[in-house]
């Protein structure tokens, strides 16, 4: 049986039956897999969507915290036990005619597999001007990677779900907090973490705190980007997060509040590195998504498609400050 959905603004979930079968023109709906057929793939709109990037830069900050990492459909990962990574014992000398001590590590092997995600939005042709099929497929693919930046922060934050809370005042201390997470994340997993990722209400509660005290520390700190901030710290990395999304019919939410997370991740890793998430990909074709031109008489379909799956690999390593 084929399955679509609508998601009309402020209007509930609604079936094609309630529309008489029809879609509503400039509306956005989840792709029905039955169109994505050879015949309506757009090379040109696909090469558009591949090189074309949104102000906001959604796919960096998803890359940072959730490096991605090709795979086919269907894959296997190992989950390493984290503690055996760090046992040690002292009966390591081997006797004369003896075999060295036998020991084995038994980390677990998980089966996952990517999800096909897309979007379809309809451009009716009475009202249609030029370029319209390419701001429809600029929409779409921000809307996609907005969707998965959602998934990854949320699953980022739940890591250390409750979190350590710390006021950020006149009298705060925000980067010696941040060296503390650190610290405890280190001793969680064996290992410091390399990067940090600062909410946007977070980084303005830092610059308010270093702001309010008069000394020469505080004004280096205030005065520091967010990559030198990082490197102070012993971080490789760091970066804030300003995205948002329609939370409701009149309000929308950040993706990240008023919280820092350090955590481990790194560009171009693989399936088993010890990374806290990653963001597993299905290439589809050779650009990673594909976009899909369907001509009615009156109106044109334009769907884009991909294949992902945002997976917390390491469940120890990352800690979360909580600020206020």
């Amino acid at each position: 049986m084929k399955k679509q959905l609508i998601i009309p603004t402020g209007e509930g979930l609604i079936t094609p039956a309630d529309l008489g079968g029809n879609n509503r023109s400039g509306e956005i709906y989840l792709a029905n897999e039955a169109r994505f057929t050879s015949a309506n793939f757009s090379q040109p709109l696909t090469a558009y969507s591949v090189g074309w990037k949104d102000s906001e830069d959604i796919k960096a900050t998803l890359d940072f915290i959730a490096p991605e990492v090709p795979v086919g459909r269907r894959f296997e990962f190992k989950n390493a036990t984290n503690s055996e990574e760090f046992l040690s014992e002292t009966d390591d000398i081997r006797a004369i005619g003896s075999p060295f001590k036998r020991v084995e590590f038994k980390g677990t092997s998980t089966n996952e597999k990517t999800y096909n995600k897309g979007l379809t939005i309809r451009i009716d042709k009475d009202d249609m001007l030029d370029g319209d099929e390419e701001r429809a497929t600029m929409r779409l693919k921000t809307r996609l990677l907005r969707n998965d930046l959602r998934r990854a922060m949320t699953a980022l934050l739940a890591i250390d779900n409750s979190g350590t809370a710390y006021t950020w005042n006149s009298s705060g201390t925000p980067d010696s907090n941040v060296m503390n997470r650190i610290d405890a994340a280190g001793d969680s997993s064996g290992i410091n973490p390399n990067r940090i990722v600062y909410g946007f209400a977070a980084w303005l509660l830092r610059r308010t705190s270093y702001e309010a005290q008069a000394t020469a520390g505080a004004f280096a700190g205030l005065n520091a980007t967010v990559q030198e901030v990082a490197q102070r710290l012993g971080l490789s990395g760091g970066r804030v997060s300003s995205e948002r999304y329609q939370s409701s019919a009149t309000a929308k939410s950040k993706t990240i509040g008023a919280y820092f997370v350090v955590f481990n991740a790194a560009d171009g890793v693989g399936k088993d590195d010890p990374t806290n998430l990653k963001r597993f990909v299905t290439p589809v074709g050779d650009m990673g998504l594909r976009v899909y031109r369907e001509e009615h008489d009156k109106f044109i379909d334009i769907s884009v498609e991909h294949y992902s799956n945002v997976v917390t690999t390491a469940t120890v390593g990352a800690k979360k400050g909580n600020i206020s």
